[in-house]
C-alpha cells in the first residue's frame, strides 16, 4: 500500500501557505512519484518545476503545479519527520550509552537508533549495519551527503566484536560503495581502552585515510561510562597516560594529512586533551570545525568566540550595578568557564561571576560533560548555596525545543526549588557574554 504522508505544520510565507495548503493536509505525491521517506521527498522538491497533490481535509485531492528556485522548500513539516517508521539498532555495542541508564527513566530515552535517514536530518551517526542494499542504492542515486559513519574500527574481525554483530565487519564495504560514488563521510571512532585503541588505532586512522577527500573528517572520543555497567564488557576508564599515547597517534597522523591532502582529516575531542593536561589546539587545527557535535574543537571555539565579543565591549556603556550570576557546568568545561568568568570580571569588576561544575551523581563521577547533567544534582548542590541575582544553564541540558532536563525535571521546577531566576545559554561565546551582561 503506497504511503500517504500527513503534513503537521506550514510555514509562514512558505510556498505551501500561499497555496491554502494546510495542517491535517495529506501529501499524495510529486512529479506523479509516491513518496517512501525523507530521503524521496528532498530530491524531489529540488526541481524548478512540480506537479503537487495532496488531499484537504473534506476528502478533496487538489492538483498543485508550482514553478520555484531549484532549491527553494515548500515550507511542510511532517507529523512524522522521517515520513516513515524509525529504524531501531539492531547491534549490541560493547560501549552503548543506552545500555547504561538505570531503568524507570521516559522511555524515549532508551530507544537506540541506528537509522541512516537522521544523519542527513539530524547529524546522528550511524553504524551501517542497518542498511540494506536499497538504502546505499537510494543514497548515491539521491547523492545526499554528508553521512556520518561511525566506523570505531577498521579491523572487520574486531568490529564484530565491537558492536556483537556479525555482519559489522561486512557492513564497511558499504562505506567503500560510497567512496566509489563520490558521496561525502564524516567518521568517528568511540574509543575504548585496550581494545581498539593504540596499534589498531593506527590501523584504523591509516585505512580511512585511505578514503580522502571523500571522508572529510574523522573524530576519536573516549567511551562513556556509566556507574550502571553491571553484565557489561569490562571497559576501563582511560587515564593521563593513555590520552598521551592517543593524541600522539592522532598528531601522527595530522601531520602525515596535513603534508599530503592539506587538512588535519583526524580530531581528537576535547577531552583528550584535558585528561593529557595539553593545551587545546589553536583553531586553523580544526578544519572549520567538522566535528562539533562530537565535542572536537568546541572549547577553542567558545574561548575565541567570547574572547572576541568581550574585547568588543565598552565596560562604559553599561551600569556598574553591583550582582552575582552563578553559571552551572560539568566538571569538563568549568577549567575554561573559570577563565572566562576571570577575563570577565577584570573588564566588569562589579559583576561577580561564580562558575559551579556538577558532580554527575546520577550516572557516576566519570561522566563530565554537561549535556548529562539531570536536574535532581544541579538542585542537590546548589540548593544550600547563595546563587546571586541569575543562574545560567547550558542549553544542552534541555530536551529540543521544551524546558525539561534529561530527568523530566523542567526550568519551572528547578526556579521554584531554588527560587532564582534562570536563563538558558546557548553555545556561543556571543550568547554567553550577551547573558552576562543582561539583566
Amino acid at each position: 500500500m503506497a504511503k500517504e504522508h500527513s503534513i503537521d505544520k506550514v510555514l509562514p510565507g512558505s510556498i505551501a501557505e500561499e497555496l491554502e495548503i494546510a495542517p491535517g493536509d495529506v501529501l499524495i505525491s510529486i512529479n506523479g512519484q509516491r513518496i517512501e521517506d525523507v530521503f524521496d521527498y528532498h530530491y524531489l522538491v529540488n526541481d524548478e518545476f512540480l506537479t503537487v497533490i495532496v488531499r484537504k481535509a473534506d476528502g478533496e485531492e487538489w492538483e498543485l503545479e508550482i514553478e520555484k528556485d531549484y532549491t527553494e522548500d515548500l515550507g511542510i513539516e511532517f507529523c512524522n519527520g522521517l515520513m516513515d517508521d524509525y529504524k531501531s539498532c539492531q547491534n549490541k555495542c560493547m560501549f552503548c550509552f543506552i545500555d547504561q541508564m538505570p531503568k524507570g527513566m521516559r522511555d524515549t530515552l532508551y530507544f537506540k537508533d541506528d537509522d541512516s535517514r537522521l544523519s542527513f536530518l539530524q547529524g546522528n551517526y550511524v553504524t551501517l549495519t542497518n542498511m540494506k542494499e536499497k538504502d546505499i542504492e537510494r543514497i548515491i542515486h539521491y547523492h545526499l551527503e554528508p553521512i556520518n559513519v561511525s566506523v570505531h574500527t577498521m579491523n572487520p574481525e574486531l568490529r564484530c566484536k565491537m558492536l556483537n554483530n556479525r555482519f559489522a565487519g561486512e557492513a564497511l564495504q558499504k562505506m567503500a560503495r560510497l567512496k566509489e560514488a563520490g558521496v561525502e563521510m564524516n567518521g568517528q571512532i568511540v574509543l575504548c581502552k585496550g581494545v581498539n585503541d593504540g596499534e589498531e588505532l593506527d590501523y584504523s586512522i591509516e585505512k580511512l585515510t585511505e578514503y580522502l577527500p571523500y571522508m572529510r573528517s574523522l573524530s576519536v572520543v573516549p567511551v562513556g561510562l556509566t556507574k550502571y555497567r553491571e553484565g557489561l564488557y569490562p571497559l576501563e576508564p582511560f587515564e593521563k597516560e593513555d590520552a598521551i599515547e592517543v593524541l600522539n597517534i592522532i598528531h601522527k597522523w595530522q601531520k602525515y594529512c596535513m603534508d599530503k591532502y592539506d587538512t588535519h582529516f583526524v580530531h581528537a575531542s576535547d577531552e583528550w586533551y584535558l585528561l593529557a593536561d595539553e593545551k587545546i589546539p589553536e583553531e586553523e587545527s580544526y578544519d572549520g570545525y567538522l566535528q562539533l557535535e562530537n565535542g572536537v574543537g568546541m572549547m577553542r571555539l567558545l574561548e575565541n568566540e567570547f574572547m572576541e565579543s568581550l574585547a568588543s565591549v565598552s565596560a562604559e556603556n553599561y551600569a556598574k550595578k553591583e550582582k552575582t550570576i552563578t553559571l552551572v557546568t560539568g566538571r569538563l568545561a568549568a577549567p575554561l568557564l573559570e577563565a572566562l568568568a576571570t577575563r570577565f570580571m577584570e573588564k566588569f569588576s562589579w559583576i561577580n561571576v561564580q562558575v559551579i561544575a556538577i558532580r554527575n551523581d546520577f550516572f557516576g563521577e566519570r561522566i563530565t560533560v554537561s549535556g548529562l547533567l539531570t536536574g535532581q544534582d544541579i538542585l542537590a548542590q546548589l540548593k544550600e548555596k547563595n546563587l546571586g541575582e541569575k543562574l545560567l544553564l547550558p542549553c544542552n541540558l534541555l530536551r529540543s525545543g521544551e524546558e525539561v532536563l534529561l530527568d523530566d525535571l523542567t526550568l519551572a521546577d528547578l526556579k521554584n526549588a531554588l527560587q532564582v531566576k534562570i536563563d538558558i545559554v546557548k553555545s556561543s561565546g556571543q550568547d554567553l557574554l550577551n547573558e552576562l551582561l543582561s539583566d
